[in-house]
Parts: C-alpha cells; sequence; structure tokens
C-alpha cells in the first residue's frame, strides 16, 4: 500500500478525518479538498446524507488547475453539512478531532482538512472553502496556515454552494509559502463563473519581502471581555515581533462589529434556504419511489436526510425571505453590509493589514459545546466574519499555544491585496 494512503488511513481510524479516502492514489503531490468542491469520480457528499451517492461527472475548476499542476487527490475531508457550523459537528458521517486533544473540537466547517494537515507527515497541501470563517477558524484551532482570497479571484464554479455571495475556495497549509503557491495556481479568471476577475499573481514572490514601514492596524474591539485573557496576551505578543519588523502598528476603532453576527446570518440563511430548494429527490439529492402528492414526497425526502441543523437554517431563511419580514430582515441586513462595506475601506486608505485574534477562544472540548445554544454558537464567529460580509481577503496563522492549545492571529487586507497577507504572514514565520 502506498505510504501516504497508508498514514491517511491511520490518521482517519485516530481522528475522523476522511468522509473518502483514494485508495487508487496516482503520483503526483498528494492534496485533500474539502468534500463540497467537486472531484471527478470521487464521492462529494458536502457533509450531508442528501449527497450520500453523489458521484461528480466533472472537477471543479479548482482542481482541474491543481491536476494539470500535477496534483492528485488523496481524500474528501470531513466537514459540517453544506458548511453549516463552527466546530465540524453537524456533519452527517463523523466527526474530527482536534489534533492537539482528541475531547476538543477541530472549528468548521473545514475541520477535517484542518486537522489532517496538521497531523499528515507527507501531505503538507489541502483546501477548504469559507463562507463566514470557514478556513480561518479550523486552521487557528488546529495550529495550521488558512487563507481565504477575496472574493472573485478563485473560481466557485464545481462548489456546491452554502450562501453565492459569500462562498469563497482557500488554502490550508502547514506554512504561508504554501498557502502562496496553491493560491498562485488556482487564482484568476473562470469564465464559467462571472463573478471571477483576472487579477491572478505569483504570489510566492511576497516571501521574503522586507515588511519595513508596513501600517497595521488593532482592530480595538476585537479584543474585548469577549476574547479568552490567554487568546488576547498571545496575539499581542505575536504583534510585538512586527514592532521589532520595523512595522507601524496603531489601535483603530472599527464599532460596525456589534453588527456583523445578526447581518451575516440574516444574509447567509436566506441564500442557503434557497439553495437547499434544488434537493428535493427530483433532480438533485436522494431519491424515494414517487407516490402521493408532490409535497409530501419532497418533505419525506427532505426530512429523512437533511440534519437538525440544515433544517434550522432552511426554516430560518425561508421566514426571512418571507412577504412581510422581507423588508424588516433582508433588506435592513443588505444596507448593513454596505455600511460594513464603507467602514472597512475608510481604514485601508490608511492601513496596509488589519489583525485580530482568529477565534476569540481556545478550542473547546465537544463536552463543553454540548449544552450551547445555535445563537451563542453563532456569535463565537465574530471575528471571522467581518472580512467575510465584506469580501476582502484574510489569513490565519498560528502564533504559538496555551495550556498545549494552539492560537490564530487572523490578518485582513484591502481587495486582492493578498501580496500583503502573505508577505507579512511569511515575515512573522521567518521571525
Amino acid at each position: 500500500m502506498n505510504k501516504i494512503v497508508k498514514e491517511a488511513k491511520e490518521i482517519d481510524k485516530e481522528y475522523n478525518t476522511f468522509i473518502t479516502l483514494n485508495e487508487s492514489l496516482e503520483k503526483g503531490k498528494p492534496i485533500v479538498i474539502k468534500d463540497n468542491i467537486c472531484t471527478k469520480g470521487i464521492k462529494t457528499t458536502a457533509g450531508s446524507k442528501i449527497l450520500e451517492n453523489y458521484i461528480p461527472v466533472f472537477d471543479a475548476t479548482v482542481i482541474e488547475k491543481l491536476k494539470s499542476k500535477g496534483f492528485s487527490i488523496l481524500g474528501k475531508t470531513v466537514q459540517d453539512a453544506f458548511g453549516f457550523g463552527s466546530f465540524s459537528t453537524n456533519c452527517a458521517y463523523k466527526t474530527p478531532k482536534n489534533p492537539f486533544d482528541k475531547e476538543r473540537v477541530c472549528g468548521g466547517s473545514s475541520g477535517g482538512t484542518a486537522a489532517f494537515i496538521k497531523l499528515s507527515k507527507n501531505v503538507k497541501y489541502g483546501l477548504g472553502q469559507s463562507t463566514g470563517g470557514s478556513i480561518n477558524c479550523p486552521s487557528a484551532f488546529c495550529g495550521v496556515v488558512g487563507l481565504t482570497p477575496t472574493y472573485g479571484l478563485v473560481s466557485r464554479y464545481g462548489l456546491i454552494d452554502y450562501a453565492n455571495s459569500f462562498d469563497r475556495i482557500g488554502p490550508i497549509t502547514k506554512n504561508v509559502k504554501d498557502a502562496a503557491y496553491l493560491l498562485s495556481i488556482m487564482a484568476g479568471e473562470d469564465k464559467r463563473d462571472q463573478t471571477t476577475q483576472n487579477k491572478a499573481e505569483n504570489y510566492t514572490k511576497y516571501c521574503g519581502s522586507n515588511v519595513k514601514g508596513m501600517k497595521i492596524g488593532l482592530i480595538k474591539e476585537a479584543f474585548s471581555n469577549d476574547v479568552q485573557k490567554e487568546v488576547k496576551s498571545s496575539v499581542l505578543t505575536a504583534i510585538k515581533k512586527f514592532k521589532k519588523l520595523n512595522c507601524k502598528v496603531e489601535e483603530v476603532s472599527f464599532p460596525s462589529l456589534k453588527y456583523v453576527v445578526p447581518v451575516y446570518y440574516i444574509l447567509a440563511m436566506a441564500e442557503a434556504s434557497t439553495n437547499l430548494a434544488k434537493y428535493c429527490g427530483l433532480r438533485y439529492g436522494k431519491e424515494k419511489k414517487i407516490e402521493g402528492f408532490y409535497d409530501s414526497y419532497f418533505s419525506d425526502v427532505r426530512s429523512e436526510n437533511f440534519g437538525k441543523e440544515e433544517k434550522r437554517r432552511i426554516l430560518l431563511g425561508t421566514f426571512i425571505r418571507m412577504v412581510g419580514y422581507r423588508d424588516d430582515y433582508y433588506i435592513k441586513a443588505l444596507k448593513l453590509r454596505n455600511k460594513i462595506i464603507s467602514d472597512f475601506k475608510k481604514l485601508f486608505k490608511k492601513f496596509d493589514v488589519l489583525v485580530t485574534p482568529t477565534m476569540p477562544l481556545l478550542p473547546p472540548k465537544f463536552s463543553e459545546i454540548k449544552n450551547l445554544s445555535p445563537a451563542e454558537i453563532y456569535s463565537m464567529d465574530f471575528l471571522t466574519i467581518p472580512a467575510s460580509l465584506v469580501g476582502a481577503p484574510s489569513m490565519s496563522i498560528p502564533v504559538g499555544e496555551v495550556k498545549g492549545l494552539p492560537v490564530g492571529m487572523q490578518l485582513i487586507a484591502n481587495y486582492f491585496e493578498e501580496g500583503k497577507l502573505i508577505k507579512l504572514g511569511d515575515a512573522y514565520e521567518k521571525k
């Protein structure tokens, strides 16, 4: 048996990282892929029972590009169903365990990819997907690098949608240079995705650059009492290294931060409920014998194959879009989104990069999240959501450990300025 496949099987057995493992791995650079990115001939479930038997007949654009550069797919990793979650505990198949402590979560929704990249000695490349922080969150909780590119830099063709105006595909790797390399391959215009722009670069050229004089904005509200002391301390210590690299660090206020969670969840759930409507047992998703009324048939298929969190988001999203509530919730949220975008643009007139902790807490235990309400869980994303709402690029890099658990620092740049993130992240690693 191929030593890479053998290692993957051993890790999966202990940490639950894969939904599908490609045991007939071809020669080439091995890469693991989140299970909502379509891969020709390899099962792609998006972590949901409703797509349990789906085997795509085509590759997503990012997969085509990676294969053209000699990459081979090792497997499809565990994720929250359709990306609905912060801990990768909403998967229909299994729940991944944190590489630092098996009693703790990996973060979501790209938890399987982040955990495997941390654990593997043979594989250093992985792909995640983010809607509200699903690349950065698990990267922080698993002690790896996660890069979420500008919306429109990487094609979404072949991605199983969560929320179309938010979704992005990005690398999860062991270091910044490897993330830059993957992004260089994947970035660029795609005629099959009209949101893409021809802004691709060779991002590895930013590694090893001098960061002297870069202006870094420390978002004051991101270091509030809602963030654990140990996390704050680790990130503030890391920021001292930027000062030693002769960067200019200044505290800045971003009062719109208090609105990001409700705005994001209103808009994302509205889009999600629309996207999931197609999984009704006719053209898409699992099927049953067609009998009785269509409404009953659809309800039976969806009730049996959607999980609790999928149903919750469908119901909330449908409610938000209903006549009588659309203006009260959806339209207001869109207006606030524009206000937050405007506030961000003002900050980038003064700063090259903004800095926050990636997550407000250390990776929690499974037992600690059991009794949390959905609203409490949603609120934990308040640091990763801002860049997601505005479509700006962001990156989580590991900045040490507290009590044997990793802490992530999040860097946010202006649109299509991934180079600044890579330059600063790489300089931090080398320092």
